[in-house]
């Protein structure tokens, strides 16, 4: 009977004991953005063009040491994905991510890492990222074209354009070269743009209009004058040109020599 009751008494203890055991009330692993240099880790913004960098780090939970199972990756805007990237089988206590991305597009982009265990819990963190378009200030220089006689015209390659005849009615007649699109717009807008932005609407504007021109032939091969035009020109590698043509100055001094000038943005 003494023998009976020394083993309750064991049986009761190890009870007791096992009762006082605290569960872990948060097993799932940790993951953060490190803060490191030129690397975001909260809600940042940033300029299109510019690449961001993350310094990602998973580590198992402290208390039950389980292995990392997973890592997810993802980059999102809305409903659009640009980035799913998914690492499986680890098994490792911590897991390290770093990546640079080039954000070419303005917009909000969710940026979103999830790590979970070996026995499934997860956690996961992640950031906005807010991406705004650069304006860049445009500036203006001066052009000069010039035909002697029936020599080839210079100046006017650069933006696109041949002066390839005079006329009496027509006057100097300059079209553009192959591959480009020329456009004729108000005098008013050569003040109102100032932006590679302001200078792109104009542009894409006038394309929606379908107000493409063959031909510029506004000034004189005869008289010098001054003028108030602004044509632009498209190139094959979509660079913009915008000029204002300001004046034409004429001299018969050994053989009809025209200088068109004005500037240029």
């Amino acid at each position: 009977m003494k023998k009976l009751a020394l083993a309750l008494v064991c049986l009761v203890s190890v009870a007791f004991f096992a009762s006082c055991e605290k569960p872990i009330e948060n097993p799932e692993p940790t993951i953060a953005f490190m803060v490191a240099d030129d690397c975001i880790s909260t809600d940042a913004e940033i300029n299109a063009g510019d690449i961001a960098w993350f310094d990602i780090k998973a580590m198992a939970n402290t208390q039950t040491n389980k292995l990392l199972k997973s890592f997810y990756f993802q980059v999102y805007t809305g409903d659009e994905r640009w980035d799913d990237t998914l690492f499986t089988d680890i098994n490792q206590a911590s897991f390290d991510y770093f990546i640079g991305y080039e954000f070419d597009d303005a917009g909000i982009y969710t940026i979103s890492a999830t790590v979970t265990d070996i026995d499934g819990y997860s956690a996961q963190c992640q950031l906005d990222l807010t991406v705004v378009e650069t304006d860049t200030p445009l500036f203006t220089h001066t052009f000069t074209w010039n035909r002697h006689g029936g020599a080839a015209a210079t100046g006017l390659e650069e933006y696109g354009l041949q002066w390839t005849s005079n006329g009496k009615e027509d006057f100097a007649k300059i079209v553009p070269m192959e591959g480009v699109t020329m456009f004729e717009f108000d005098p008013e807008d050569w003040d109102l743009v100032n932006t590679a932005n302001e200078m792109t609407e104009l542009f894409n504007l006038a394309i929606e209009d379908g107000s493409a021109i063959t031909l510029f032939n506004k000034v004189s091969a005869w008289a010098s004058h001054d003028y108030d035009y602004v044509i632009g020109t498209i190139m094959p590698d979509g660079a913009l040109n915008l000029m204002h043509v300001t004046k034409g100055i004429v001299s018969t001094f050994k053989g009809t020599d025209i200088t068109i000038s004005g500037e240029a943005k």
